[in-house]
């Protein structure tokens, strides 16, 4: 399957500016694999790519030179570029990095000078319950997830550490997409956060790391079951 086959209708008008192209088409094309609207084995045509959103071939290149460092596409030389499959030695190795990160972030922030994040991602929290207890618009839910934990690395000093582990959670991402896919999973995700939360309220640095590990466990703990029922994914 080609990406045009996989495009709206229309293009998106006005989505790309003059300025840093490259980085919004990278931006654009990694939301849609991570989406997973962009499956394994697409493949992506620079030629398709550069008359859909209307800009020189040069961004295009660079935009998907971005994605293969990231090992989101593979790029075969005079043949084809495609969307890879989920790698889950990556997976892994992302997630003991994010892991690691998390753990100290939530340490940092179990004191009177975290009750301020705390609050703030309760509201997160809320607006996650509302994305899938009401609108059922589970997209809303992990950008909202996304958001939650983000807030706690920023409120911890460390936004740079969140941009490193995004530049490098294309896998782990893809592989959360399907999990939450499961019945309940949205649910156990919710209860995740407000124990975290409750913990870091309570000035309890160990149950907030003890909260934090299982909650960032949960889906390469099922990744037996997760692969089998999306075996096209892998």
């Amino acid at each position: 399957m080609t990406l045009l086959s996989a495009l709206p209708a229309q293009p998106l008008s006005g989505a790309l500016k003059r300025t840093s192209t490259s980085h919004q088409l990278y931006d654009l094309l990694r939301d849609r694999i991570i989406s997973l609207e962009l499956r394994p084995g697409m493949q992506l045509s620079r030629n398709d790519l550069a008359a859909f959103y209307g800009v020189s071939q040069t961004p295009v290149r660079d935009a998907l030179q971005m994605l293969e460092k990231e090992g989101l596409i593979a790029v075969v030389p005079q043949s084809r570029t495609e969307v890879t499959r989920i790698d889950l030695h990556q997976a892994r190795e992302t997630q003991f990095l994010r892991m690691s990160l998390e753990l100290e972030v939530v340490r940092s922030l179990s004191t009177e000078a975290g009750r301020s994040v705390v609050a703030h991602a309760s509201r997160i929290v809320q607006l996650q319950e509302t994305a899938l207890k009401i609108d059922g618009d589970l997209e809303r839910f992990s950008q909202l997830d996304r958001q939650f934990h983000q807030t706690m690395f920023e409120a911890a000093g460390v936004p740079d550490l969140w941009t490193l582990i995004q530049s490098r959670s294309g896998h782990i991402d893809r592989l959360r997409k399907l999990n939450l896919m499961d019945p309940g999973k949205g649910a156990t995700i919710l209860t995740a956060h407000h124990e975290i939360l409750d913990r870091m309220k309570a000035f309890d640095a160990p149950g907030a790391q003890e909260a934090v590990r299982r909650h960032l466990s949960g889906t390469l703990a099922q990744v037996d079951e997760i692969r089998q029922a999306h075996s096209q994914f892998f």
